[in-house]
């Protein structure tokens, strides 16, 4: 997309325009994962996990080194890319839809989920995924043809397995244990039918 202006031959400020856009877009996005991954672990982890009496100086503390350390990690990666940037992306969706997507699915859809089965699951997928990937692209890259895959998929696809093995372990890990107290149950609910809105009439 990039390259389409000085393809078609357009003026050099509109090359420009374009060039500008395309950084523009890709620091935002790179601002925002970046305050998500520090708040994330300062807060959710830190604050509301394992320490809870820290103070909001060291809470703030917490979510600056952890998106110093976020920022070296992404740093080393632009500079030695696993892949080029398809299979890099192919990578990031493949883990978010192994950890993440089952366990929003079925915390919106199902009111007998629970934590323990949400953990499982996102345990299970992202585990299997996450070693998959560096077996193949790390470890033994001499290994990475089609005939030394798992069921066939590259580990560019490997995330779709990851997802049937997250949804499967959490529902059996749900089942097997306590269900979610009642006012996560009404919680759930309250997602579904939006706040004000009436009984659903039969036409």
């Amino acid at each position: 997309m990039l390259a389409n202006p000085e393809i078609g031959n357009l003026p050099a400020w509109v090359i420009a325009l374009v060039a500008a856009g395309g950084v523009a877009a890709a620091l935002s996005t790179a601002a925002g994962l970046l305050l998500v991954i520090s708040s994330a672990i300062s807060h959710d982890l830190l604050k509301k996990t394992l320490k809870p009496n820290i103070t909001e100086k060291q809470e703030l503390l917490a979510a600056r080194l952890a998106a110093a350390v976020a920022v070296v990690i992404a740093g080393y990666f632009g500079i030695n890319p696993p892949g080029f940037v398809a299979q890099v992306v192919a990578f990031a969706f493949g883990l978010a839809a192994s950890s993440f997507f089952p366990v929003i699915l079925l915390g919106i859809f199902s009111k007998r989920m629970n934590k323990e089965g949400a953990i499982a699951g996102m345990l299970v997928g992202l585990v299997f995924t996450f070693s998959y990937i560096v077996f193949f692209k790390f470890i033994s890259p001499e290994l990475n043809t089609a005939e030394h895959w798992l069921l066939g998929v590259s580990p560019e696809g490997i995330g779709t397995v990851g997802m049937i093995l997250n949804f499967i372990v959490a529902v059996l890990v749900c089942k097997a244990t306590p269900p979610p107290p009642e006012y996560i149950q009404h919680i759930v609910e309250d997602i579904r039918i939006p706040r004000g809105a009436g009984a659903s009439v039969d036409h």
